[in-house]
């Protein structure tokens, strides 16, 4: 029996040992199992660290965005022009085709007439002038004291919040309206004459639009004379019809937009409307006063181009020599749309250099002639206009048409 117990009794101990390997074992495994959670939680550790360190950059360049997109709204529609105007203008574009053309004017020599030019707003200030002189006040610093001159000058030629139509001509500029938007004939005239002795291509004269400036004009014989005397040599004159459509006594466009061979522009809107206030050209014989009929392609106005709220640069300065601002808004006149025609043969002769006054194919009044022979034929009319319409002209300004006949 002692025998048995011992024998039962190693057995045991034997159990006991397996028992207490197998806990070893268990030990061991939960050893290893220890350690797999330590690595579990170093896992987690990192894990939940990467996660922060991920959510800090996506916050970080969240918040970075979130800047952008508010300063790229504050300077487009506190600062810059907004997105009303940038559409209005792009519209515009698109209703004479300056969208579709890649030239910008370069080389074209063009003169604006009028109350200045103001170089520091921030879209002009990186503009060069060609040439500039003060018929007025005899300042030689440039200066813009009534702001006409630098919403016209900015249609053409801003670089900024609002891009020009024709950015890189040679810009002349003559001031010869003073601050409260008149100028005598005498300056005109003058201001004219000046640029054609600076080898002016283009003579943009937004006078007939400019406040003002039709009582000074009505009796312009010398500004008339001055305007015969550049055509003769082949430089293109553009001018406003006038801003009077709405009035009874609407009987004919201003002058000098009245002188057989200027290129008289009346206004339209966003929809290719006429603008309500674009002058009526008065194409018929008349006696008193006398007239005689006007024939294709010089009747009054020969087209018409935007000028119903035209994106435009505001001069905040008043001619001193402080800084303009950021300053946008829209202008309504005839005056604009001259701007637009100018533009329109600005890029002609980059295209074709040949018609300009010094080229083979310039210099003469036939050039002028002929040309303003494609302009009748490149304008878009009015649904079911046949001929020349007294408001409308022969149509709107489609520069890449125009552009498609000079080359």
């Amino acid at each position: 029996m002692s025998g048995t117990k011992k024998t039962q009794e190693k057995v045991h101990n034997k159990k006991s040992e397996l028992h207490n390997t197998k806990l070893k074992d268990i030990e061991i495994h939960q050893d290893y199992s220890d350690d797999d959670e330590n690595w579990d939680d170093i896992d987690d550790m990192t894990i939940k660290s990467i996660l922060a360190i991920c959510t800090i950059i996506f916050l970080f360049l969240s918040s970075g965005l979130i800047y952008i997109a508010w300063n790229n709204w504050w300077n487009d529609e506190l600062i810059g022009p907004g997105t009303f105007l940038t559409s209005r203008q792009e519209n515009y574009e698109k209703l004479t085709n300056f969208h579709e053309i890649e030239l910008n004017g370069d080389g074209v020599i063009v003169c604006i007439v009028d109350s200045g030019i103001d170089l520091t707003h921030p879209d002009l200030s990186d503009i060069k002038l060609e040439g500039w002189k003060d018929f007025v006040n005899s300042r030689t610093d440039i200066y813009d004291d009534q702001g006409h001159g630098t919403m016209m000058a900015g249609i053409m030629v801003a670089k900024g919040g609002l891009t020009g139509l024709a950015t890189e001509v040679k810009l002349l500029i003559a001031k010869a309206l003073s601050i409260d938007g008149t100028g005598t004939d005498q300056d005109v005239s003058d201001a004219i004459n000046w640029c054609v002795s600076n080898n002016a291509d283009i003579i943009s004269l937004s006078l007939g639009g400019a406040p003002g400036v039709l009582p000074s004009l009505l009796g312009g014989d010398a500004v008339e004379n001055s305007v015969e005397e550049a055509i003769d040599l082949g430089i293109f004159v553009v001018a406003a019809a006038g801003n009077d459509g709405e009035e009874e006594n609407d009987d004919d466009v201003n002058s000098p937009c009245s002188v057989e061979d200027v290129i008289c522009v009346g206004g339209v809107g966003i929809e290719g409307d006429i603008w309500s206030g674009s002058s009526k050209g008065s194409n018929n014989f008349q006696l008193i006063p006398p007239k005689l009929s006007r024939q294709d392609p010089d009747k009054k106005p020969e087209l018409v181009a935007p000028a119903e709220s035209v994106p435009v640069l505001i001069s905040t300065n008043s001619g001193s020599n402080e800084p303009s601002q950021n300053t946008y808004g829209t202008a309504s006149g005839t005056s604009a749309a001259t701007v637009y025609a100018s533009s329109a043969l600005a890029l002609m002769l980059q295209a074709n250099p040949d018609l300009s006054r010094n080229g083979t194919e310039g210099g003469s009044l036939e050039t002028i002639e002929q040309v303003k022979q494609w302009i009748k034929e490149s304008v878009l009319p009015k649904n079911n206009q046949e001929e020349h319409d007294d408001y409308y002209g022969y149509g709107i300004l489609q520069v890449d048409s125009l552009i498609n006949r000079a080359t």
